[in-house]
């Protein structure tokens, strides 16, 4: 299975809210198939199984994550709730979520995609009334749209991730500061 799932942004919630990708712009769906959900899920590390998604899944799964975007962007810029985004967020963390077991091999935890969902957005809820509140940013990529948990010394954290934004521009900097150098000498 291809792992391009990127988990960058301290929170299962928030790498959720980021599968729809460049939000601003291209807007790339990470969901694209009821097995990119379900991939989602167990590289995660939210469940070690889960059942094969369906369309339905996709469709409930990404009306929960527009949500849980909804709010977070809300939190980090400290607006008033939407109050449909609560709901469906709220309902979804109502449903049966997905329970761990003691194996002879140690835990394991097997979900169907509706209660893998009610974990995402028992996060959310935790995450928005907890104290990581006043840590949320937006990644400093005009591209990327991802929220993040920014837990850094003196929160000077700029980038979802290094190797996911960071990297790439501040290796557009450089070039643009090497392009615009002083003309050598003659």
């Amino acid at each position: 299975m291809n792992l391009d799932h990127v988990f960058v942004c301290g929170n299962p919630a928030l790498d959720f809210a980021a599968t729809l990708r460049a939000r601003r712009s291209a807007r790339f769906e990470m969901f694209a198939t009821p097995e990119r959900l379900t991939a989602w899920y167990v590289e995660s590390g939210l469940v070690d199984a889960v059942s094969p998604a369906r369309q339905p899944d996709v469709e409930q799964a990404q009306t929960v994550r527009e949500a849980v975007y909804l709010l977070v962007t809300a939190r980090r810029l400290g607006e008033d709730y939407d109050r449909a985004a609560l709901t469906v967020v709220n309902d979804a963390a109502r449903r049966p979520p997905a329970v761990p077991q003691l194996t002879l091999s140690g835990r394991w935890t097997q979900a169907a995609p509706e209660e893998a969902l009610s974990l995402v957005a028992r996060h959310a809820i935790e995450l928005l009334s907890g104290p990581d509140v006043p840590l949320l940013k937006e990644c400093g990529n005009p591209e990327c749209t991802r929220t993040y948990i920014d837990r850094s010394r003196g929160m000077r954290r700029h980038w979802c991730g290094m190797e996911s934004c960071g990297n790439k521009i501040k290796a557009a900097a450089y070039r643009a500061r090497r392009k615009s150098g002083p003309a050598p000498a003659h």
